[in-house]
């Protein structure tokens, strides 16, 4: 199945400049939504994951099917304000600018074996700074998984030193 055909392209949206890719069309496909999980839930299972991490919003879309689907726990990381425990926080970039991300203290466990889930990799801040947040934890990232990785938007070794899947790219 070729995922892109459920992606859609917006141009400036939601600054000039940017290319945003709309998962909606995908989420609308009950097939294209269905072999997208299963081929995210196979990549977690062969991580040996024991808890998926992910970013909201569209990361918690593909994370929460995932983690049902697999049966390993799941972790959510939020923007400012969103969880009311005591959490980690760390600043990060993205393509459009500057945020923090934040997640609960504790929910990661040490030793916990993680993978982070995504919809896309842009410039690799947001995955960045997670992993700082479970590094904080004394866990380990075991695997990172996207939708779609932006080629175009990062340096080629952006993650290298991690096992990454992405089910489609763009390279423009």
């Amino acid at each position: 199945m070729d995922l892109k055909d459920y992606i859609a392209r917006i141009k400036d949206f939601p600054a000039e400049g940017v290319d945003f890719k709309d998962v909606t069309p995908l989420l609308n496909d009950v097939a294209a939504y269905r072999y997208t999980i299963e081929k995210m839930s196979e990549f977690v299972k062969s991580c040996g994951a024991t808890v998926i991490v992910a970013p909201e919003a569209r990361g918690f879309i593909f994370a929460a099917p995932v983690a049902f689907n697999t049966g390993i726990r799941l972790v959510l990381v939020r923007k400012p304000g969103k969880l009311p425990r005591e959490c980690h926080k760390v600043a990060y970039s993205l393509e459009y600018g500057n945020n923090f991300q934040e997640m609960h203290k504790g929910d990661v466990h040490p030793d916990d074996k993680v993978v982070i889930l995504d919809d896309v990799l842009a410039t690799g801040g947001t995955i960045k700074a997670i992993i700082q947040m479970v590094e904080k934890e004394n866990a380990s990232v075991e695997g990172i998984c996207f939708l779609a990785d932006l080629l175009y938007l990062h340096e080629p070794q952006v993650l290298d030193q991690y096992k990454v899947e992405s089910l489609l790219t763009y390279e423009d």
